[in-house]
């Protein structure tokens, strides 16, 4: 599974800002998908996941301002992130699990990351 995630960029405080991830190759099976993100000295954290059943779930820090969504058919995951803080600036990760007979196997992918950045 090839993950291409897009939508980074610089905005100003307030803002927003719209990630796209697109999942290619062997796409069967894929459970779960989401974002993860990486500050600066910082460990790797969730941001939002999102089921193929459409259950969702949310950093605290994160929630009431972003939004996950998801396209089964299109196996992409949107993340929309408003009134965006300067501690959301990192490193953003989309994130696919795909879900093998025993889930003792089942097998996580990571994209390449993109760059948000928010100035105050």
């Amino acid at each position: 599974v090839q993950l291409q995630a897009s939508g980074g960029g610089l905005v100003q405080a307030g803002g927003s800002l719209r990630l796209s991830c697109a999942a290619s190759g062997s796409t069967g099976r894929i459970s779960a998908m989401g974002w993860h993100r990486q500050a600066p000295g910082k460990e790797r954290e969730l941001v939002a996941t999102i089921t193929s059943g459409g259950t969702t779930t949310y950093a605290d820090s994160v929630k009431g301002r972003f939004t996950i969504s998801r396209d089964n058919a299109k196996n992409t995951v949107d993340l929309q992130m408003n009134s965006l803080k300067s501690e959301d600036t990192a490193v953003y990760y989309c994130h696919a699990r795909k879900a093998a007979l025993n889930p003792k196997y089942d097998y996580d992918y990571w994209g390449q990351g993109t760059q948000v950045t928010v100035s105050s």
